[in-house]
């Protein structure tokens, strides 16, 4: 008989001593824009589907090649983060692409605004659900395109 590979659970660590702690990710929905700037200085914009302090996805109409590196620049919480990130491989969502990526640098007040800024989100769900809002999902505020902030 041969031997089945023994499977571990995503959040245990490879040398199965515990969990690994994995930062919490907030589910933005397209709700906050990101400017993508290329390596030839060319800029996209798309939204943001889903962000953590280590890296997100990003809804795109066509996909980035993976691995490239790209400066990543949008709004959270009345605070800009600015920041270099490795896209990976994209995956076919029904409208355009999801692609994930991580970052690569973020200077420390960067950082900590990011992770601010999640952990109020993060709050904010908490919030609602404590209030029997389960349905609701919480988001950023809608922006206004033309203005290229949040719309009041």
């Amino acid at each position: 008989m041969s031997e089945a590979s023994e499977s571990k659970p995503a959040h245990v660590s490879s040398d199965g001593t515990g969990p690994i702690d994995r930062p919490f990710r907030v589910k933005l929905r397209g709700s906050v824009l990101v400017i993508i700037r290329l390596p030839n200085r060319r800029e996209l914009r798309a939204a943001l589907h889903q962000l953590s302090i280590t890296g997100g996805v990003i809804h795109l109409g066509k996909p980035l090649d993976e691995k490239i590196e790209v400066e990543l620049i949008f709004h959270i919480q009345g605070v800009t983060i600015r920041g270099t990130a490795q896209m990976l491989f994209p995956m076919w969502a029904t409208q355009g692409w999801l692609q994930p990526f991580r970052f690569l640098a973020l200077s420390d007040s960067c950082l900590k605004a990011l992770d601010a800024s999640l952990k109020v989100f993060a709050g904010q769900m908490t919030n609602a659900a404590a209030a029997g809002n389960e349905g609701e999902s919480i988001t950023a505020p809608a922006l206004d395109p033309d203005a290229g902030g949040p719309s009041q």
